[in-house]
């Protein structure tokens, strides 16, 4: 029942830089402007393709003066969020990171290459070289054109200090293990392939990681409905003896939260309804939208939130 990558989310800093980072220096196109549905203080962003397709959405809590403090990156995490783009492409951004003054390395991971470098809250991005990755661009924006552009998630990275534990379960829950490269595993779930993909590191001495900015809150799957989403809840329940949560209505789909083994922390995403539900494909991201219990709060809650520039 597991398809794939649905988005992956962080907690970051400054509503401004992360906009100007992914927006205007990744190109990505932002599709949602909303708040923390958990907390109405703060926005929630979600970047994507042009209409916010499933696997290609990547989402950010800026928590700029709410007190919150910096994470800590360890295990019990995603600990880098991956995009994929063209193997040809790969020059260009290397070039376009320089540009922007963007410091980064280069290296190889299973075959691929990949360039690693931080966001302005200290978030692990890796930009990596897929040669069979058929989704379209998600935003032609500036000049990064058609050829270049960014497809959407290539993997999540987590890291765990045992490996057996988190290996069962993944493979119980969809991820088949596609390859092992040192002390990493690849795992691909539905059609397999960028945006259907988890990288598994195991260190038994990492350090336990800790939410806060520059960390990656949630990985989240995607299922067809939210039948499927009740029996992959049973099952996790009953075979697996995790805490899972109750559907919750995040307006653009319905979703579980659990902690898999390992402490990382999952959440099963429907495909649907969609980012369409409130804008038009040309609107979206344009205006703050509100799901329907909070928009008798309007004014309150725009009131209550940092203005950043489009």
């Amino acid at each position: 029942m597991i398809k794939g990558l649905h988005h992956i989310t962080a907690t970051v800093n400054d509503a401004q830089e992360d906009y100007d980072f992914y927006a205007k220096g990744l190109g990505l196109r932002l599709v949602k402007e909303t708040v923390n549905f958990d907390n109405e203080k703060v926005y929630h962003f979600y970047y994507a393709n042009k209409i916010g397709s499933p696997s290609t959405v990547f989402t950010t809590f800026p928590y700029k003066g709410q007190g919150v403090r910096n994470g800590i990156i360890g295990a019990g995490q995603a600990t880098h969020n991956a995009f994929s783009v063209p193997v040809s492409s790969i020059d260009f951004w290397k070039a376009r990171l320089k540009k922007f003054g963007i410091a980064f390395n280069q290296e190889t991971m299973f075959d691929m290459s990949v360039l690693e470098f931080k966001d302005p809250s200290g978030l692990q991005i890796q930009i990596v070289s897929s040669a069979n990755d058929e989704r379209e661009p998600v935003w032609e924006y500036d000049d990064i054109g058609k050829a270049e552009a960014i497809r959407g998630l290539h993997h999540a990275f987590l890291l765990v200090t045992e490996k057996e534990p988190v290996h069962d379960f993944l493979e119980a829950f969809g991820y088949a293990q596609k390859k092992e490269e040192g002390n990493m595993r690849l795992y691909e779930a539905g059609a397999g392939g960028a945006g259907n993909m988890l990288v598994v590191k195991t260190d038994l001495n990492a350090g336990r990681g800790i939410n806060g900015l520059g960390t990656v809150h949630h990985v989240a799957h995607r299922v067809d409905s939210v039948d499927d989403s009740l029996k992959i809840k049973a099952y996790i329940q009953s075979e697996w003896n995790l805490q899972v949560t109750d559907v919750l209505d995040r307006k653009y789909f319905r979703s579980i939260y659990f902690r898999i083994p390992g402490g990382v922390l999952f959440e099963v995403a429907t495909s649907g309804p969609g980012f369409l539900v409130d804008e038009t494909a040309e609107d979206l991201g344009k205006k703050l939208k509100l799901p329907d219990w909070q928009e008798p709060n309007r004014e309150r809650i725009e009131a209550n939130l940092l203005p950043y520039q489009k």
